[in-house]
């Protein structure tokens, strides 16, 4: 019973504060704390401006801020979640992507750093190619790369060797690859 009655009352706080987070992404809810605001400032003169008057204000806002820096983290945390899942689904199911960038996120910085000197390598092979998007791996680009070597270090007129499968985009592959 106490598992249940958790779950409900988590579930219920989670409804609760996606409504929330929703109705202060609105205009209507700008327009309410303006009015709010407004309201406070054309009360100054029969409070004589006085300390609580701003002490109401000033308290007003600072509760406000302190829920909101929670809802925001909150949904920003389940917003990136969802990415990564989403992601995740894309690079699993993508044949010749590599599943080693599931759950990349989990990685320590040192570690993503030099996942982001990879993927500038590639980069700066393909670019050498003249094409930014050709290039899908290091390995693939390092295959390539050699294939052309050797290519061009071959005498005229010898016969080709295969390039080994080819993706729809004409880049080397692993197999079709979409979009």
């Amino acid at each position: 019973m106490g598992r249940s009655r958790t779950a409900n009352l988590n579930r219920s706080l989670e409804r609760f504060s996606e409504a929330v987070t929703t109705w202060t992404g609105t205009s209507a809810a700008f327009l309410s704390a303006l009015g709010l605001v407004t309201l406070w400032l054309l009360t100054g003169p029969l409070f004589d401006f006085s300390d609580t008057w701003q002490l109401v204000i000033n308290t007003t806002t600072t509760v406000v801020t302190f829920l909101m820096v929670f809802l925001i983290q909150r949904a920003q945390s389940k917003g990136v979640h969802a990415t990564y899942i989403k992601l995740n689904e894309l690079i699993a199911s993508i044949d010749g992507a590599s599943n080693r960038l599931i759950e990349v996120e989990d990685l320590s910085e040192a570690e993503l750093e030099a996942l982001r000197r990879h993927f500038r390598h590639l980069v700066e092979m393909a670019a050498r190619d003249g094409s930014l998007t050709r290039s899908h791996s290091i390995e693939e680009a390092t295959e390539r790369h050699r294939a052309k070597t050797s290519r061009r270090s071959r005498p005229v007129g010898a016969a080709a060797r295969p390039a080994g499968p080819r993706r729809r985009n004409g880049a080397p592959g692993r197999g079709p690859r979409t979009a």
